[in-house]
């Protein structure tokens, strides 16, 4: 407790004297409460938190020897107390101060808090009544509690924190004090304006996190990145179960409906994607054929993928694909006998697509600028084929070529797709030179014991040098397709022409970055 003649000393220097510590996760606790307990803090806790601190040998004050109440309604209530709240907003003012040291009270000076696993709890699958009481009432208090008052106490509410933050208490970090609160702060906020976008999300039935126009994500590329989706996603799919889509997620997906929007066939096409590129696509006349072509294009890359076709899973390919580990599924209709079954796995998330076209404008950023060009909407299955050297062999499948064409147009550059017999057999992706684009699709091709013979080279822009159709020819590839337009372009057809290789342009450049 603070005796009045202390008040001064609060005044003029802000040590850390007194910890709340009330958990759900214990994950780093260890480490922390042995710091804070060699910096002689004491500590408050809670139920589950204080046995647990207490079986670490570290001496802790149970929350209800504070407050005069045990623990209440099933543990609903805890701390939800004056004696506990007052010492967490206290301004360290004289009048405050006078107002807690006459109440007996001590004051907090750090509050360690995190969360009821609400997300978890939806995405198990569990029922109604287990998910309502995992929306913490008291802990989310306490997080707010701090973090309005961080000027005068610090927050901790994710385990990601606690490394650093220890590390400050020893000394070993000279981030200003003031500095260091508001940041928590501003942490806290977040991580409480998430969970209450998730109740939200479930108890109004929605498929986003949205509240207004923008959807909080758990994070960004990496769990270190916050991130967050300006408008509903409702626009393009309904998601019928799962977990929380990702920011990664979103990439696969806008990366496969952009490749779906190119097939306006009559056959089916399956499509796998892996970190924004497609590592297997292929049409047939059944989606299960289309699909087995597809995942073998690259099977070992198709592990944790994203899966798009452009017709009804049914569920016939649905225990096919359940046989296997996929992040995110998703096609025009799902049946529901499919639907069923693929939620059994109870963190893949199921995509029903809704009839959308392509925006006509794609936004990026430069920095911190807004960088806007227009989508490449060209079909590549509409795209005009002019052969630019000698006929000299059977000619090739135009859908063949035409696929070719779309497969690399959704290839990341440098980018070579190499097709046959309405399959992408090997692709390669993002090089810095066309050649090594080149060799990883044939390299691709041959680890899974593809024929080349009869195969179609796609390329997304020309080729600088004839070294790639030297390359093609060496690996008895006998027909490319690429937009042309390189000052090499006669070097280029006289090779082909030289070792019988058929050649098209199309005068259309697909780059993707």
């Amino acid at each position: 407790m603070l005796p009045l003649r202390l008040i001064s000393e609060f005044m003029e220097k802000q040590t850390i004297q007194n910890a709340l510590i009330s958990v759900f996760d214990k994950q780093g606790i260890d480490e922390l409460v042995t710091v804070l307990h060699e910096s002689k803090i004491t500590i408050y806790s809670t139920g589950g938190t204080f046995e647990y601190i207490k079986s670490l040998g570290i001496p802790a004050i149970k929350i209800e020897t504070l407050t005069g109440y045990p623990e209440m309604l099933e543990g609903r209530v805890k701390t939800l107390h004056p004696a506990v709240f007052a010492g967490i907003l206290a301004k360290r003012t004289p009048d405050h101060l006078r107002q807690i040291a006459q109440a007996e009270l001590p004051l907090f000076d750090l509050v360690v808090v995190n969360l009821y696993p609400f997300e978890d709890t939806v995405a198990s699958g569990a029922g109604y009544d287990a998910i309502i009481e995992k929306i913490d009432i008291g802990g989310v208090s306490l997080i707010r509690a701090a973090a309005k008052n961080y000027q005068f106490l610090h927050i901790l509410c994710k385990t990601e924190q606690y490394a650093s933050f220890t590390e400050y208490q020893r000394g070993g970090n000279t981030i200003d004090g003031l500095d260091l609160r508001r940041q928590l702060a501003t942490e806290a906020f977040k991580v409480t304006s998430d969970y209450d976008a998730h109740i939200y999300q479930y108890l109004s039935g929605s498929n986003s996190k949205s509240t207004g126009s923008n959807m909080q994500l758990k994070y960004g590329e990496n769990p270190h990145q916050s991130a967050e989706l300006n408008g509903n996603t409702e626009t393009y799919f309904h998601q019928l179960a799962g977990k929380q889509i990702s920011f990664n997620n979103l990439m696969d997906i806008e990366s496969a409906l952009k490749l779906k929007s190119d097939f306006n066939t009559e056959q089916a096409m399956v499509a796998i994607f892996k970190h924004n590129n497609p590592c297997g696509v292929a049409i047939a006349d059944s989606p299960v054929i289309a699909w087995r072509k597809a995942l073998d294009c690259d099977p070992t890359s198709a592990f944790g993928g994203v899966i798009i076709l452009n017709r009804p899973l049914e569920l016939d390919l649905a225990r096919e694909i359940d046989e296997l580990f996929f992040e995110v599924v998703m096609a025009t209709e799902i049946h529901e006998d499919a639907l069923q079954l693929l939620k059994g796995k109870k963190n893949r998330i199921i995509l029903r697509l809704n009839p959308a076209k392509l925006p006509t404008q794609t936004v990026r950023s430069f920095m911190d600028l807004r960088l806007v060009q227009d989508t490449d909407t060209i079909n590549p299955f509409e795209e005009k084929l002019e052969m630019v050297t000698n006929p000299v062999h059977s000619p090739a499948s135009q859908a063949d070529l035409h696929l070719a064409i779309a497969c690399v147009k959704h290839l990341k550059s440098n980018a070579i797709s190499i097709v046959k017999n309405g399959q992408m057999i090997g692709a390669g992706t993002g090089q810095t030179s066309r050649v090594d684009a080149l060799l990883q699709a044939i390299d691709k091709a041959k680890k899974y014991n593809f024929d080349l013979t009869d195969s179609i080279v796609g390329s997304d822009a020309f080729f600088p040098f004839a070294d790639t159709a030297e390359l093609i020819f060496k690996n008895g590839i006998k027909t490319i397709v690429q937009p042309g337009g390189s000052i090499r372009d006669k070097e280029v057809i006289a090779f082909c022409n030289e070792h019988n290789i058929e050649m098209y342009f199309t005068g259309i450049r697909h780059f993707k970055h």
